[in-house]
């Protein structure tokens, strides 16, 4: 099991930007498809984006063109950069460690999180 743990959560105004970080353990970082999710206050965990390990990415709508995910495999790192944030971004943040079998995802266990708060 990769064990993930995300940081870089906080309280920003409407507009501002934050920058999530999610360092998972282990040797085999780069054979990953790194994902971020979030769960709001009483709704389930919604898929964010991903990044493959050649560097493409893929993002849901509700996000695209302000949030962009990128990776340091040497770091065994992936970001989370989000801009224009607005309040309905806020959520607890998780990312996860995805491997593709036979065209299906199965990812890790959650990690504890980081909250985004966007509030005035």
């Amino acid at each position: 099991q990769v064990q993930l743990v995300e940081s870089g959560g906080g309280l920003v105004q409407p507009g501002g930007s934050l920058r999530l970080s999610c360092a998972a353990s282990g040797n085999s970082f780069s054979t990953y498809v790194m994902a971020w999710y979030r769960q709001a206050p009483g709704k389930q965990r919604e898929f964010v984006g991903k990044i493959t390990t050649d560097g493409n990415t893929d993002y849901a709508d509700s996000v695209k063109g302000r949030f962009a995910i990128s990776r340091d495999d040497a770091k065994n790192t992936v970001y989370l950069q989000m801009n224009s944030l607005k309040p309905e971004d806020t959520a607890v943040y998780y990312c996860n460690a995805l491997i593709v079998r036979q065209g299906k995802y199965y990812g890790q266990d959650w990690g504890q999180g980081t909250q985004v708060t966007v509030s005035s």
